[in-house]
């Protein structure tokens, strides 16, 4: 499927699973999608399964807008606490759309749990109470993070099969060129890493990496501080050094630690490799923007970054806020800056990259090896350390699914193409009319699920 045609089903507002490998063009889709609810005054909500995701696309974990926290499983009495939380149920009032990205890190549970807490919000035993709901994602990339053991894809939820997706499968390629990579991790995506190797073998002889190394990256946090510490050493002079500050409650304080991505403690130098670890546009940089420290401000000694793109962007403090019922229960205040001559793999979902030098020696989780590989734009930008037995391994069942993706989304084609433009027009013009008593939307001609009565004037409006 073509990103026009995915954005044309999307405007139409069906619930929609959008997927595709990497460098598809997903997140796009979704930025132009966003930007059209912009133009169209459509209340929604931007989400992801992770903090890192979040940021790629301007928004929070939906555990965070949910209010889900990090259970799997709601009780009752979950839901009910759940229900009073004001800053919560602001989100859903009038909220018509909810965008999830990096569906595959989020369990089945999580889905089905998520699904009660939009019904219970929105009144209505639809699925997630009748708002559209934009999935995206790629099975073949990290899956569920494993707590109990018996995660699974979001697939297997009780509500997947009764939301009527519509799939849109990307196929276009805007981050890799056509020089063998791409062949090379459509193996990986087949679950042939036997191939996969061969065919990295055969490009990898007589050739010089042409670029210089600007990313290592590495499976595990331990191996990454190692060196970071060990290169920062190696600049001559003392280290300029940024405390995070912080107040609130000590757990919630903790929790935002660990998901801004923002060392405590950050020691700079002149010369160090470093990654802006939070989206500020205005300021020029997004988390995942690399550079090197060029000088410190002689007036206020914030660091001064150059970064790979040509930009010079004086890094100031930032804050990472957890708000609840309207008010800051956490908030912590800190350069947003990390060393970056190594990262791990983890945090680079989402990256473009020029060239890296990759550790997968130690891989320990299926898709971790096809992450790190589908960063790069090109074969010739990657310095291969090391691999081991899980290092091209992917899901057995992410591979069955994809095939079943594949077909659906020729259908969601195939369908498209038989609309016309005017039917199209209409489709997309009832999706903004509101009940108005209640204010949800109308999607049936004037009829209000909700209050289950016949808006005369609005059936009028849009025969």
């Amino acid at each position: 499927m073509m990103q026009s045609e995915a954005l044309e089903i999307l405007k139409m507002g069906h619930n929609v699973f959008l997927t595709g490998p990497a460098g598809s063009g997903k997140t796009f889709v979704l930025n132009k999608y966003i930007k059209h609810l912009k133009q169209k005054g459509t209340k929604f909500g931007v989400t992801a399964s992770t903090g890192i995701a979040a940021t790629h696309i301007g928004g929070v974990t939906i555990h965070s807008w949910s209010g889900l926290g990090v259970k799997d499983k709601l009780s009752e009495k979950d839901l009910k606490k759940i229900l009073r939380k004001s800053y919560v149920k602001k989100r859903f009032r009038g909220n018509e759309v909810l965008i999830i990205d990096e569906i595959s890190m989020l369990n089945s549970f999580q889905f089905d749990s998520l699904n009660k807490i939009c019904q219970m919000f929105k009144m209505s035993e639809e699925p997630f109470g009748g708002m559209q709901i934009v999935c995206s994602g790629d099975f073949f990339q990290l899956p569920p993070v494993k707590r109990n053991g018996d995660e699974k894809f979001v697939t297997k939820s009780e509500v997947w099969n009764k939301m009527n997706l519509k799939v849109c499968y990307l196929e276009e390629q805007h981050r890799q060129q056509n020089d063998g990579l791409l062949n090379f991790l459509n193996h990986i995506r087949q679950n042939n890493p036997a191939r996969a190797r061969e065919v990295l073998s055969a490009l990898a002889i007589n050739k010089e990496n042409p670029f210089t190394i600007l990313t290592k990256l590495y499976t595990h946090n331990a191996d990454v501080d190692v060196i970071n510490s060990r290169e920062l050493e190696k600049i001559t002079g003392e280290p300029m050094v940024y405390d995070m500050k912080w107040v609130g409650n000590k757990n919630v304080v903790d929790l935002l630690k660990r998901g801004c991505l923002a060392p405590e403690k950050l020691s700079l130098k002149k010369g160090a490799k470093v990654m802006f670890v939070k989206n500020n546009f205005d300021a020029g940089y997004v988390n995942g923007t690399l550079g090197e420290v060029a000088y410190f401000d002689v007036d206020d000694g914030l660091p001064v970054v150059s970064t790979y793109d040509g930009k010079t962007i004086k890094a100031g403090l930032v804050t990472w806020t957890i708000e609840e019922d309207d008010k800051v229960k956490a908030q912590v205040d800190q350069i947003p800056l990390r060393l970056a001559w190594a990262i791990t793999v983890h945090k680079s979902q989402g990256m473009n990259l020029d060239s890296a030098e990759i550790d997968l020696s130690k891989c320990f989780e299926e898709g971790m090896g096809y992450v790190a590989l589908s960063r790069l734009r090109s074969l010739n930008g990657l310095k291969l350390n090391g691999i081991n037995g899980m290092a091209f391994a992917v899901s057995s069942e992410a591979v069955e699914l994809d095939k079943k993706l594949k077909m659906m989304s020729q259908a969601a084609v195939e369908e498209l193409r038989k609309v016309s433009g005017t039917k199209v027009s209409e489709k997309i013009s009832e999706k903004k009319l509101s009940c108005q008593i209640c204010g949800r939307p109308i999607r049936h001609r004037g009829n209000c699920l909700k209050c289950n009565i016949l808006n005369k004037k609005l059936k009028t409006d849009a025969n």
